[in-house]
């Protein structure tokens, strides 16, 4: 007998939530463990939030935080070539998307990025903020414009932001989502919203990426423009621990990003390129010797503009590449499948 998609994943998430609740019994039901791999592989993810960035390119830009979805013809190349170098060696790029893109006339770049095998990922329609009680606190947009809300509720606009995206990705480019990252990454991730946890689920998704690690050090990173010290990079690389894929009490699957993000350092303290790389290879050194993940997280609208040349990227690759065996480029999706082999 074939099964429904939707009723094979709630039959899985049902087996899932068995022994989950088990094992919160023994660790607290706000606890979550993380899975470390089977084998000694780590497993690498670049990903690539699409969607433009305040203060990117020049620094008095504050009118994207109302445009979002507004991708510039630049943001749009560098995303496509970031996709081409990643797959001239052998890996894949995991994009997620702000709905308003799908609104602009031409998508073709971005049907041509899910034909070459990379995935594309749900990022709500307008950025939004999903831990928002009220409707100012929600997006930019809609406390500038309340009346595009029309009075509804928060929750009920949080849901059909998400789902308005599956929609619009599914009706230009012909693809489902490939997994929910929310905008803004949160220090404990989804937990104590089981609320949230169960629209994701209800809206088809099986993991979420939403957890971003606090880390020590972080008032280092506002020296501006210095050279970041010793302490904050140890801190960055003793977090990456705490960015390990967890699974929630609901069976919903948490991958989360992995500390430095690009915004953290090129907007919080204003790095120069040379300590971004520096302390992205050191966090990925560190994480391909345990074996475990790396969740690398970059926005187009801010890496393109500071990294024009690719230079990071290309160094994530080197550095998979020189680990051989111990390593590999993959997107969330595999990475989630394997959590929830071992779950």
């Amino acid at each position: 007998m074939q099964l429904h998609r939707a009723e094979l994943f709630h039959r899985r998430a049902f087996l899932r939530n068995g022994a989950v609740g088990a094992a919160s019994l023994l660790f607290g039901a706000r606890s979550t463990a993380a899975f470390a791999p089977s084998v000694n592989s780590a497993r690498i993810a670049i990903t690539l939030d699409l969607e433009m960035a305040r203060n990117f390119p020049r620094w008095e830009d504050t009118e994207w935080d109302y445009q979002k979805g507004n991708l510039t013809p630049e943001v749009k190349r560098y995303a496509v070539d970031v996709g081409k170098r990643v797959k001239e060696r052998g890996g894949i790029v995991h994009y997620f998307v702000v709905g308003q893109v799908l609104e602009q006339g031409d998508v073709s770049w971005l049907k041509g990025l899910a034909e070459e095998g990379h995935s594309i990922g749900n990022h709500t329609y307008d950025h939004i903020y999903l831990l928002a009680r009220d409707v100012a606190s929600l997006q930019y947009r809609f406390a500038r414009s309340p009346w595009l809300t029309r009075g509804r509720p928060v929750s009920e606009l949080i849901r059909d932001n998400v789902e308005m995206t599956n929609e619009a990705l599914k009706n230009r480019l012909g693809v489902n989502s490939a997994g929910f990252r929310t905008p803004g990454g949160f220090a404990d991730g989804l937990n104590g919203r089981e609320d949230l946890q169960q629209m994701l689920i209800d809206l088809g998704f099986h993991w979420v990426s939403s957890k971003y690690p606090a880390h020590a050090g972080i008032a280092d990173l506002h020296r501006t423009g210095e050279r970041p010290s010793p302490d904050a990079l140890a801190a960055i690389i003793v977090a990456q621990k705490e960015a390990q894929p967890f699974v929630y009490p609901t069976g919903l699957v948490e991958i989360p990003m992995s500390p430095i993000s690009d915004i953290v350092a090129f907007r919080t303290g204003r790095w120069k390129l040379e300590h971004f790389m520096e302390a992205t290879r050191q966090s990925l050194e560190s994480v391909i010797a345990k074996g475990q993940v790396f969740d690398f997280l970059a926005h187009p609208s801010c890496l393109g503009v500071v990294d024009p040349g690719f230079k990071t990227i290309d160094m994530i690759c080197d550095v998979v590449n020189q680990a051989g065996d111990r390593a590999k480029i993959v997107s969330l999706d595999a990475i989630a499948e394997g959590v929830e082999k071992r779950s």
